[in-house]
């Protein structure tokens, strides 16, 4: 996930946040020096100024600069991606061997996670992310019928719904699981090697939605995690027995 401030502006907002009261250019190099950060004067104060420029810090009379509530806000974000793109990059080692056996450990754990944010959506989804929905459903089907490949619109399909359930954690961990090494275009060329056939999952659950049908949406999206399961078995069967 795309960092909104690099790690020495992030180091400078921490201590001027923490130093709870205003601080000056010389103090906070001395700070940054402590924590074996080398930077000269004319750096801090380009960095203090980007700072300042986007609102994030505010001179406060001539005793230094504070740190404002957009920039309060702007660190917490920015210390929430790196702890995101922490666990990314650990799933990334996982994934990026491309072993069948994690790609069942992805599948369960968005099986997992988007029952839940199907059920969700069902319930809360606004008319906006429906017909956001819908387009995608028939901009889909379109691609099938003519052979396309149809890996963006399955990914954004998921993360609406994902994005339409309200629940930003559920939205950040299905973001984080389902995007790794294009994991879309990987199962879409899995289920070419085996023949597996395009099937109307995505439509049935829109439909589900659409019917504030609960239940229903949940049963589908499981059922559809479920026949993904059964692709990448099968993949694995062929091609495990061919190498043998």
């Amino acid at each position: 996930m795309r960092q909104i401030l690099d790690l020495i502006e992030i180091e400078v907002l921490k201590i001027i946040e923490e130093e709870n009261k205003p601080i000056g250019t010389w103090a906070i190099e001395n700070i940054l020096r402590e924590k074996n950060i080398e930077v000269s004067t004319a750096t801090v104060g380009r960095i203090l100024s980007k700072l300042e420029s986007n609102n994030f810090l505010e001179k406060y009379k001539n005793e230094g600069r504070i740190i404002t509530t957009e920039g309060q806000l702007a660190l917490k974000k920015a210390e929430t991606i790196s702890i995101i793109n922490y666990h990314q990059e650990k799933l990334d080692k996982i994934i990026s061997t491309e072993v069948l056996e994690n790609f069942i450990m992805v599948i369960q754990a968005r099986k997992a996670i988007e029952k839940e944010t199907t059920r969700l959506a069902t319930r809360y989804i606004s008319k906006e992310d429906l017909n956001k929905l819908k387009i995608i459903v028939d901009r889909q089907n379109e691609k099938a019928k003519s052979g396309d490949s149809i890996s963006d619109e399955d990914l954004e399909f998921h993360r609406t719904i994902a994005k339409a359930s309200g629940n930003s954690i559920l939205e950040a961990m299905y973001n984080i699981i389902a995007t790794f090494k294009q994991q879309s275009k990987l199962f879409e060329n899995l289920r070419r090697q085996i023949n597996s056939p395009y099937t109307s999952s995505h439509e049935k659950i829109y439909n589900a939605i659409k019917n504030n049908d609960e239940n229903e949406a949940e049963r589908l999206m499981a059922e559809h995690m479920d026949n993904l399961m059964e692709d990448v078995l099968t993949y694995w069967h062929k091609y495990s027995s061919r190498d043998k």
